[in-house]
């Protein structure tokens, strides 16, 4: 499963934050239990084109990406 972190301006790869939280995976990667962020909350979509997104307990937003 591919994942990034959206900021007011950037697109981030989820390596280049999530290695330094507490919460990450060995690889330094999100962890995802059954296709959802096990350390975040599900955000409402606008819309149904949109992809699922997630708020990060550091408080980044993930966007999973298939």
């Amino acid at each position: 499963m591919l994942a990034a972190i959206l900021t007011e301006n950037q697109v981030l790869a989820t390596g280049q934050v999530c290695q330094s939280c507490m919460l990450a995976d060995a690889s330094g990667q999100p962890r995802w239990r059954e296709g959802h962020l096990y350390c975040g909350r599900a955000v409402a979509k606008v819309t149904t084109e949109q992809p699922e997104q997630y708020q990060c307990v550091m408080g980044f937003r993930i966007v999973k990406i298939e």
